[in-house]
């Protein structure tokens, strides 16, 4: 309970930080449904969700077949379920926390975040890195369909 009012509070503070755009519907993404989050909140949701452990509420903002790169252990995962199996067998030996800091939209209208993150052994919480680095997405229907890690 501790850990989610910290990371509330984080998100509290990056948000008067970094306070989310005003959007209206005639900008880039006017043509998503109502009920569907821009591509910042759908993003912003889903570290929340990461963080929290909430597996099944992060890929469900995800599109079926979703390309995501297996960073840990090598290689990529395509699929909902494939993904949450990734991540159950990450947070047994790792846990790692994400923080956005900023997000760009490219003009081939991925969006790309620049990501905190920090991670350590799961068992004795010893710190193995704590970085900074870029996520890149892409969307589909209003759903993550693809994450690519940046390199510089």
């Amino acid at each position: 309970m501790a850990l989610q009012l910290e990371l509330q509070d984080q998100a509290n503070r990056l948000q008067e930080i970094y306070p989310p755009k005003q959007r209206n519907r005639s900008d880039r993404h006017a043509d998503y449904p109502d009920s569907v989050s821009s591509p910042e909140e759908t993003l912003r949701r889903a570290c929340s969700a990461f963080n929290a452990r909430e597996i099944d509420a992060a890929t469900e903002l995800m599109h079926p077949n979703v390309d995501w790169p297996n960073a840990w252990e090598g290689g990529r995962v395509v699929g909902r379920r494939t993904v949450q199996d990734y991540w159950k067998r990450q947070f047994e030996a790792i846990s790692s926390e994400i923080e956005p800091r900023a997000f760009a939209e490219e003009p081939d209208g991925a969006i790309t975040v620049d990501v905190r993150q920090v991670v350590q052994e799961a068992n004795t919480g010893k710190l193995i890195s704590d970085s900074h680095v870029r996520h890149r997405f892409r969307f589909k229907d209003g759903l993550i369909v693809r994450m690519d890690i940046v390199e510089d």
